[in-house]
């Protein structure tokens, strides 16, 4: 049975009728391919990932969703058999994922564009954080099981995931908050006295040798060198789980790091890919200053954590 995904937090979404991605049991996660070659083209770079020499293997086995091939399944918007992407499904090995999505780049449109998407994607850009920080949060969604008295696990679940709204006006000062948020244990509401994110998973989710930090750095080390392609309005999405931290099942939460949405990607021609080189050295520069602040919480905090999350900062 195919189901819409829970943990999406960006993209074209299954809802209200629109065409959007399906998943099943078995972790595999399906796309649908977009018009005016846009699906043949994603198509097109996941083939080339996978296969071709000139990606490293500890890029391309590590850093892109595992690519199935293709499938005509009935789309989710009722309009019958369309053609669909198989890939992983990232965050399907996670009971209850943390995930963020961020757009990479300062500018999100490929120099073949027409006006009117030029137009579009400039209007975006000048209204996020695009254009400041060299990157934007697309999408967040923030999960953490409550604890009972007895700290085990109840079957409530609570979870954060601001609207579209409040993701396009986030200063720098509100990204570097959203990013501490990730790897903290309190998630504050818009109270005044609430207190700050205590950082308290910071080490181990952006810190270690298997951290998003170094993961991240050893991504930026290939778009260094990489002349191959031109990642236009791709993400880098990350992925923890908060809960494997609290109960100490895991050391590093699951951190994973992973390329995706490969639509606009075009042809290099020899040239570094400066625009999404210059917003993942600027994402890197947030979660280094990050994990370079110590950690605000006390002994007490992973034990008897989630205060609640709220819908609001």
């Amino acid at each position: 049975m195919l189901r819409f995904p829970e943990h999406q937090v960006a993209g074209h979404k299954a809802i209200e009728g629109k065409l959007g991605p399906l998943i099943d049991d078995y972790g595999n996660f399906y796309k649908p391919l977009q018009s005016k070659g846009r699906g043949s083209n994603e198509v097109a770079c996941y083939k080339f990932f996978n296969s071709d020499p000139r990606v490293p293997n500890n890029i391309s086995q590590r850093y892109f969703p595992i690519f199935h091939g293709t499938k005509v399944l009935n789309a989710s918007d009722g309009s019958g058999l369309h053609p669909h992407l198989v890939l992983e499904d990232v965050v399907s090995c996670y009971s209850n994922p943390s995930v963020i999505d961020v757009k990479i780049g300062s500018r999100t449109w490929y120099p073949e564009s027409s006006d009117a998407y030029i137009s579009k994607c400039l209007k975006k850009d000048r209204e996020s954080s695009s254009i400041a920080l060299g990157f934007r949060i697309s999408g967040l969604k923030f999960v953490s099981s409550s604890f009972k008295e007895d700290d085990s696990l109840s079957d409530c679940s609570l979870s954060w995931q601001p609207d579209k709204e409040f993701l396009q006006n986030l200063s720098s000062e509100d990204v570097n908050l959203v990013l501490s948020k990730f790897v903290s244990c309190n998630i504050p509401s818009n109270d005044s006295a609430s207190p700050r994110p205590d950082r308290a998973f910071v080490n181990k989710v952006f810190g270690g040798s298997n951290g998003i930090l170094e993961q991240l750095l050893e991504l930026k080390q290939w778009f260094e060198v990489q002349t191959i392609y031109h990642f236009y309005s791709s993400s880098v999405l990350m992925v923890c789980e908060r809960d494997s931290l609290m109960n100490g099942k895991s050391s590093s939460g699951g951190a994973v790091v992973k390329l995706i949405d490969f639509a606009h990607v075009v042809d290099a021609k020899g040239s570094i890919d400066h625009n999404f080189l210059g917003g993942l050295c600027s994402l890197i520069k947030f979660i280094s200053d990050i994990l370079d602040s110590p950690p605000d919480y006390d002994d007490n905090c992973i034990s008897n954590a989630n205060n609640g999350i709220k819908d609001e900062l």
